[in-house]
């Protein structure tokens, strides 16, 4: 009886698995229904620096989208990238483009400091989709606005390029949550320093997907102690501690890296790990008694081709150094299809939002001498500025790009 209980249960599990296994690769719209439309999108890249051309690069190769404008500051940039892309209406600011057309999509790849204005006007001006990166701002009532504008005018609010948004991932979360694997008991953070609020929301954001819970409480303990000066930005900011999830979860968070460098959930079956790739699926014993990795067996990235034509034809230069990742084409298209069909976005601006806050609750924390602080924070003026490069750009940090760089030429 408790075989052919046990026996039944395999097979209903395997085949939810296969199931969502399938379904998963059909949750973006495929390259040949998208060459299939008639219409496209139209889309403007507001800030055209390094990261900037690279959405504009991607954007560009898509079949349903289009490049129609292109907002940027600096002059003769300006000027070689809409060369380089095709695109005649060049613009300054956000404002100026937005008095002359009104994109069906835009993307928000300027510095931090500026984000908040460029994604408040578009959602004003109706635009249907806007998108922005990381880190969202540096005061958390900023984040607040953004999120609360395009709430208010029905736009779509996306996160841009996250390994959240990577295929792999998102569908480690699915098999996760579908209880393939057992019930989560335990969660763990590593290396989760150096950049909390920049390149440390990677590690948030998955976190959260992972486990479909938000942070209720943080315990943190912070170093070097020059790093927790109140005016201090979070490069160099390593943190230890402890994050209590609304679930009752219960995650270490270990500020320098231990072998790993990422996120780690473990079920009554598994052990799930991020650490910037796919992740890894541990499952089982080997002969020595440590955990047995198994074949994930991902469904496969509907979007490889045209992933790997693009890395083909791209020129290598020092504005492009991202093109070894997929993650920015699903989160685009994860975009793109809730902008058509309000499906779940595979990182939101949200997702960001959260990020942020967590953050700030960490540095708080160390600075209150590891006081427990709970979650919503209560004053949302709090703020934690990234390094200067992230919230300024390169062009007033010492780290400009070259005309030729922008121009797409081999370096």
């Amino acid at each position: 009886m408790y075989r052919r209980q046990f026996l039944l249960k395999s097979a209903v599990l395997t085949l939810a698995a296969t199931n969502l296994r399938c379904s998963s690769a059909t949750s973006l719209t495929g390259p040949e229904e998208a060459s299939s439309k008639k219409k496209k999108h139209r889309v403007a890249i507001i800030g055209c620096g390094r990261m900037g051309q690279y959405y504009a690069e991607v954007y560009r190769a898509m079949p349903d989208t289009e490049l129609v404008a292109i907002a940027e500051w600096n002059p003769e940039r300006r000027k070689v990238v809409g060369e380089r892309f095709g695109v005649k209406a060049l613009y300054r600011d956000v404002n100026s483009l937005l008095k002359d057309t009104v994109p069906d999509i835009a993307a928000v790849v300027t510095p931090s400091k500026y984000m908040k204005e460029a994604v408040i006007a578009c959602a004003q001006s109706g635009v249907k989709g806007v998108s922005t990166d990381k880190p969202i701002a540096a005061k958390l009532a900023d984040a607040d606005a953004m999120v609360d504008a395009c709430k208010k005018s029905g736009t779509v609010f996306a996160g841009g390029n996250l390994q959240r948004a990577k295929w792999d991932v998102q569908e480690a979360a699915r098999r996760l949550h579908s209880g393939e694997w057992g019930k989560t008991i335990g969660t763990s953070v590593h290396g989760f320093g150096g950049e909390i609020s920049g390149g440390g929301c990677q590690h948030l954001s998955i976190l959260r997907l992972f486990t479909k819970t938000e942070v209720d409480e943080v315990i943190a303990w912070g170093s070097p102690l020059e790093a927790l000066a109140p005016e201090k930005d979070d490069a160099g900011l390593i943190i230890n501690g402890l994050f209590k999830l609304n679930s009752g979860l219960k995650t270490s968070v270990f500020g320098k890296k231990t072998p790993y460098s990422g996120v780690e959930v473990w079920t009554e079956n598994a052990l799930i790990r991020w650490n910037w790739a796919s992740p890894q699926i541990y499952s089982g014993k080997d002969n020595s008694g440590a955990r047995h990795e198994i074949d994930p067996n991902y469904a496969p990235f509907p979007w490889t081709d045209f992933f790997e034509k693009m890395q083909g034809t791209i020129p290598s230069t020092d504005s492009a150094p991202w093109y070894g990742d997929d993650y920015l084409i699903s989160s685009i298209r994860s975009f793109i299809d809730a902008v058509e069909k309000g499906t779940e976005l595979f990182i939101s601006g949200h997702d960001l939002r959260q990020a942020l806050e967590i953050a700030i609750a960490c540095k708080l924390s160390a600075q209150l001498g590891n006081r427990p602080v709970k979650l919503p924070l209560q004053d949302r003026s709090l703020t934690l500025y990234p390094r200067p490069y992230r919230w300024l750009g390169g062009d007033v940090t010492n780290r400009p790009q070259s005309p030729e760089a922008a121009a797409g030429k081999k370096s």
